[in-house]
């Protein structure tokens, strides 16, 4: 599990409320696969499988992070505290004492935040790797393996259902109703992503020379973080708010951060470590301090169900 930062920087929010679009546009395959961990990935903005993409590959992206949990626990990013208070606004319910289950929980970087909000908390984990991580960082936190898809929960026993960086791995068709079951009426189901902020030039500079080495569109994951791409049965109505926030990290913290990404994990060593190598010549170049500030927006979809 990553730790929050000392200081977040989080210079403001806004808030839009979406329709509960009809028209299917996920940008993720429907799956049953164990892999509830990370999603429309962070630095640089790394889009997760499309619909066309063979399922052998979606597979082995979804698997790729139990054999790097320790490096994504100490790597990845963590969340500002502004999230969690747009959480229990759009909510309208506090989240202290506030009976929570974190889908997808990966390390515990979101399950360990809630937590110390004074949510009463447990985590759902279907990888193997992720959930020893867990167990190792938060031992004091329940967690129990399975999936957004089949959720191990009782009806009706929760206050929200959250998924950070884990929505894009499950089939919305059975994950929306799995959340409605197990969420209590007036419950909220609280989607969120780290995004890069793809207006900062150094950022959008590394995100180009991603996409031209590993062949993807990296400017595709705010596009596709939508009600209509997380709910296609339109059977929820979601509010989006968007956070700003950064950090201040190592070049060498923001590379290991890159290479836990399933997009590298799933490639060759060295395709992964040529270009890794190049990347910290740029950075270093463009700051020879030898750290970077990284900046994110988290996109948060929230959606609560009647009371």
């Amino acid at each position: 599990m990553t730790t929050p930062p000392s200081a977040h920087h989080t210079p403001g929010a806004d808030t839009t409320t979406e329709p509960a679009l009809t028209e299917p546009a996920l940008t993720e395959p429907p799956t049953t696969e164990p892999a509830l961990t990370e999603p429309p990935t962070t630095e640089p903005a790394l889009t997760e499988p499309a619909l066309t993409e063979p399922e052998p590959t979606r597979t082995a992206r979804a698997h790729s992070f139990n054999t790097a949990a320790a490096q994504y626990a100490a790597n990845r990013p963590s969340y500002p505290p502004a999230l969690f208070d747009a959480i229990e606004d759009l909510a309208g319910h506090p989240l202290p004492g506030s009976r929570v289950a974190d889908i997808g929980a990966g390390t515990g970087i979101a399950t360990a935040l809630l937590h110390a909000r004074g949510a009463d908390v447990i985590a759902v984990e279907p990888g193997d790797g992720m959930a020893a991580q867990f167990r190792r960082t938060l031992p004091a936190i329940p967690i129990v393996r399975g999936t957004g898809d089949d959720l191990p929960l009782a009806d009706a026993s929760l206050d929200f259902v959250t998924y950070a960086q884990a929505w894009h791995w499950t089939d919305p068709a059975r994950a929306v109703p799995e959340a409605l079951r197990v969420l209590r009426p007036g419950g909220a189901l609280a989607l969120w992503w780290n995004t890069d902020a793809l207006d900062v030039p150094w950022i959008a500079e590394a995100a180009a020379r991603t996409g031209r080495h590993f062949g993807i569109d990296v400017s595709a994951e705010k596009r596709n973080v939508n009600a209509r791409a997380v709910d296609p049965t339109g059977r929820l109505d979601f509010t989006r708010r968007t956070v700003r926030w950064s950090r201040r990290i190592p070049v060498d913290t923001h590379l290991a951060n890159l290479a836990s990404h399933s997009v590298f994990l799933v490639h060759d060593q060295e395709h992964t470590a040529s270009f890794l190598a190049a990347e910290r010549e740029h950075l270093l170049r463009a700051f020879p301090d030898g750290s970077v500030e990284e900046v994110y927006e988290v996109v948060l979809l929230l959606a609560r169900t009647p009371a």
